[in-house]
């Protein structure tokens, strides 16, 4: 019988999710280089490039993928005949795995996680608790998969009680559009099909911890009706022609990945959850020998990519910045951002509108200024500030008309697409929306040169910040006009991709 020690399982976790941290998984980086050298979108090929590139300077330099750390996800499956030795439970190993890899000095992770959901939403400060899901299987040994989601992607996970007679088909691709590019593409749906409605979305879940081999599941050919269905949801989604990051092309998805269950017959529960561009998970199993410790990817298999600014690229100087520049900006102009720059996100936007609700003063002047919807990793070392990509925009949405009219502010730096009310307020006022790559968190902090909190420091990594940047890659995704490129892009793709397929049955 088969003894496992509750150290081991504390640090397998603590080493995986480090690991997972810096380490994309090699099948998606295959995945994602394939996806780069077929890009055809001038825009989305240079969103894939600074992922790619992002992607190797985090395996090289062991810091996060992405700022958003994410929530940990862990499946284990517990052998039958395995014997414990230990005091705590086996959530409590979990969480003092994450506890440990979260706290690590060396590489420290952001903690997201907040108690009391529905009110006080105060940060537990070490990213605990995980959320662990438990099976008893055949056997001596414990298999534990770990994940780290994202709340981008998280947030866009879709469900839905089909009749039994509904096209599953049809349910994608009307449900996808609706996730806007928040979720960070390309990247790959997990798809739960049957049991309840808790059942699919667990199944989804644990869809995306299965390997992409969607080339090679179309070279071989689909053995199943479960692989038709992958494949015809793999070609109908990249038809949408959303693209990388949203901004129309080729690539929208990586691979889909399904997991099915018997259900009641009056029912077709469908769940379907995005992974992003910043997947993260990993296997291991232990066997009573020690704690398990997964071996570094070979960096010589990661794609010859490294990004570098278009010559198209407008440089921009922050601190001459006025309405009359931002006003020339046009939809999907790139641009280098140079100078000092805010940043401010979900809890800071609240505080604000609250304090200009009762007419009281802001402690940061706004005026011409430029805010950054973000919320970086601490730094480590010589860091000035850690991993710091953007996060999703559409969540300062309502908050947006108040910021513009009340404080001087001139525009916005978010990741993923503007909602109908944000755009409105935008084109009222002539501001201008930019967006950054998600998914390329550690390539944009190397253009951050000095950083300084200005105010709510009690906020943490939501605080107000200075951030003097040099460098700063963007994409003007809203321009004075109110054009959404998130709009307009798309659009164009899906029908370039249209026509080609007609001209290729003609």
């Amino acid at each position: 019988m088969t003894v496992i020690k509750q150290d081991d399982v504390i640090e397998s976790i603590a080493d995986a999710l480090q690991y997972i941290s810096y380490f994309h998984p090699m099948d998606y980086i295959r995945a994602l280089g394939r996806a780069y050298e077929a890009e055809a979108g001038p825009a989305a090929k240079d969103a894939i490039a600074q992922i790619l590139t992002n992607s190797r300077m985090c395996a090289e330099g062991h810091r996060p993928i992405c700022q958003d750390t994410g929530i940990v996800v862990a499946f284990v499956k517990v052998g039958m005949n395995v014997r414990w030795q230990a005091t705590l439970t086996l959530e409590e190993m979990v969480n003092e795995g994450v506890r440990r890899a979260y706290l690590n000095p060396e590489n420290r992770l952001r903690a997201s996680i907040v108690a009391d959901p529905a009110f006080g939403r105060t940060n537990t400060r070490d990213n605990t608790p995980a959320i662990t899901h438990v099976q008893l299987v055949p056997g001596d040994t414990v298999e534990i998969t770990v994940a780290a989601k994202g709340g981008g992607s998280e947030n866009k996970s879709k469900f839905a009680m089909l009749n039994p007679s509904d096209s599953i088909r049809d349910w994608v691709v009307n449900t996808v559009p609706l996730m806007g590019a928040g979720w960070c593409p390309p990247g790959m749906l997990g798809i739960g099909i049957g049991g309840t409605a808790e059942k699919a979305m667990l199944l989804a879940k644990e869809s995306l911890m299965l390997p992409i081999d969607m080339a090679e599941l179309k070279a071989r050919g689909p053995a199943s009706k479960i692989e038709e269905l992958r494949i015809e949801l793999y070609d109908a989604v990249n038809d949408l022609g959303i693209g990388a990051q949203g901004l129309g092309g080729l690539s929208t998805i990586l691979d889909v990945k399904i997991l099915d269950t018997p259900t009641h017959a009056a029912s077709k529960p469908i769940a379907m959850i995005p992974n992003c561009a910043a997947t993260r998970h990993a296997h291991f199993v232990l066997d009573g020998s020690g704690p398990a410790y997964l071996e570094a990817p070979n960096l010589a298999e990661w794609p010859q990519v490294e990004w570098k600014p278009s010559r198209e690229a407008i440089p921009v100087d922050l601190d001459a910045l006025t309405p009359e520049i931002v006003a020339s900006w046009k939809p999907g102009d790139r641009l280098l951002l140079n100078g000092r720059m805010l940043t401010g996100r979900d809890a800071a936007h609240k505080r604000m509108t609250d304090m200009l609700a009762r007419g009281e003063t802001l402690p940061v002047d706004f005026t011409n200024r430029v805010i950054y919807y973000v919320g970086p990793v601490d730094p480590v070392r010589d860091e000035v500030v850690g991993p710091a990509g953007p996060t999703t925009a559409t969540r300062m949405d309502k908050f947006t008309e108040a910021m513009l009219a009340q404080t001087g502010l001139i525009a916005m730096v978010g990741k993923a697409e503007r909602g109908p009310a944000g755009i409105e307020a935008i084109r009222k006022h002539k501001a201008a929306y930019l967006m950054a790559v998600g998914g390329a968190a550690y390539l944009v902090s190397k253009a951050i040169k000095a950083s300084r909190v200005l105010a709510f420091e009690d906020l943490g990594m939501e605080a107000i910040y200075e951030f003097t940047v040099e460098n700063m890659p963007v994409t003007v995704a809203v321009d004075a006009m109110g054009t959404s490129v998130h709009a307009t892009g798309p659009m164009v793709w899906r029908e370039r991709i249209a026509k080609a397929k007609a001209l290729e049955t003609v």
